[in-house]
């Protein structure tokens, strides 16, 4: 993140006055209702899963309490996070986000989350790997824990080694929500249901 984007994010989370540059649009999907919040052109927060426009409005941590009205920010990635709902193959990879990450290795465990193929995983383990810090599994797994942008950082593709099948998920609901994105997306590039990984 640039420091005047990592400037922003630091006034959403800390205030004062965040409604000055905080977007929210709200719409429904096939994986219940989402909100997005943007900054300008940059993703902030994105939530999914909820039974209604309310509880998805009322998600949106960044939005919380500050008297916003639903806006029409960037109808292209509600359209491509509708699509995504459905089943299609669709590629975020060059959605602007807000947050990168703060130290050089969240932002390098990001970069690598955000390269996962659609209908592939890795591990904990595999991705620490590649960050260069192999012992650091569990610090990656708190990276995905707090991921304010599923789908577009899709931390669902990030699984335990081993014979632990799933791991925790925070969004929708949790790990039945995980299970069912890794079945859709197998399906959509014609694999077997999603049986699990090993490191």
């Amino acid at each position: 993140m640039n420091v005047a984007a990592r400037s922003r994010m630091n006034a959403l989370l800390i205030g004062p006055g965040p409604t000055a540059n905080l977007s929210v649009q709200v719409f429904p999907s096939e994986l219940g209702w989402q909100a997005i919040a943007g900054v300008d052109g940059c993703l902030a927060e994105l939530t999914f899963g909820h039974a209604t426009p309310q509880q998805a409005w009322e998600a949106i941590k960044l939005a919380g309490g500050c008297g916003l009205e639903p806006a029409d920010w960037n109808p292209e990635l509600a359209a491509q996070l509708q699509a995504y709902s459905r089943g299609e193959v669709i590629d975020f990879s060059d959605v602007r986000l807000l947050d990168e990450g703060t130290t050089a290795f969240q932002r390098e465990v990001i970069r690598i989350c955000r390269a996962i193929p659609y209908g592939e995983t890795m591990t904990y383990g595999q991705i620490a790997q590649l960050a260069g810090s192999p012992r650091a599994a569990r610090a990656v797994g708190n990276i995905m824990a707090s991921n304010r942008t599923p789908l577009v950082v899709p931390c669902h593709r990030v699984v335990p080694g081993g014979h632990r099948k799933f791991g925790n998920y925070s969004a929708g609901e949790g790990v039945r929500t995980k299970l069912r994105l890794l079945e859709m997306e197998a399906l959509g590039v014609g694999k077997p249901a999603w049986a699990g990984a090993t490191d």
